[in-house]
């Protein structure tokens, strides 16, 4: 049975963001909300967890997972980015945007496109992740939480402590988050190519 942290949505609660940062030192697959909307999230050299996410969302291998970071000096120990690159993600973040880029050696080969070698990372504007990121102090291994055969993500912490019950630890419920997933934009050919469109404008990038 999921644990159920109900947080403050301006002003989360310390004691609270640090139960739930110390289970997912200790293993545990945490829903949380973010700007965009909610997703699965595990410590970052986590492979059950990995495994447990792939699972939940039917992922095959070439899935894209997300490194939640909490701002460009973490981001940038994971990805390889130019100064055009830095400065176009720059100009977009904190937001609701997820950047393919090349990844480091920093990153586990298991979450890499197996053939590309690249990695999604994203800086999330949302006072509750950004708190959890700043306990944690690394990133949050994270896939949006999309179920197989359904069109939108789970948006209630209710509904997702209701349904996802036995298969996730801990559930996060800080009220109302989007129903739309990030904007994907891949930089690893060097230009921006747009490759979802979501919650975050594209015109920065068209």
């Amino acid at each position: 049975m999921a644990k159920y942290f109900d947080v403050h949505p301006d002003n989360p609660q310390r004691r609270i963001i640090g139960n739930v940062a110390d289970d997912i030192r200790s293993g545990a697959l945490v829903a949380y909300p973010t700007d965009s909307c909610y997703a699965l999230g595990c410590q970052l050299g986590n492979r059950e967890g990995i495994g447990r996410i792939r699972s939940i969302r039917n992922l095959d291998e070439r899935h894209h997972f997300t490194l939640v970071c909490e701002n460009f000096a973490q981001l940038g120990q994971f990805v390889y980015f130019d100064n055009d690159v830095f400065r176009a993600i720059k100009a977009a973040t904190p937001g609701s945007y997820t950047f393919i880029l090349p990844a480091t050696k920093e990153v586990p080969r298991q979450l890499m496109h197996p053939k590309k070698k690249t990695v999604g990372v994203r800086i999330p504007d949302h006072t509750v992740t950004q708190a959890l990121l700043a306990e944690l102090g690394e990133p949050l291994l994270s896939s949006t939480l999309l179920l197989p055969d359904e069109e939108e993500p789970l948006t209630q912490g209710w509904e997702i402590k209701e349904r996802l019950d036995h298969v996730v630890d801990s559930v996060v419920d800080s009220g109302d988050c989007g129903t739309e997933p990030t904007t994907v934009i891949d930089f690893s050919g060097g230009d921006a190519e747009i490759v979802r469109r979501g919650a975050g404008p594209t015109t920065l990038f068209e």
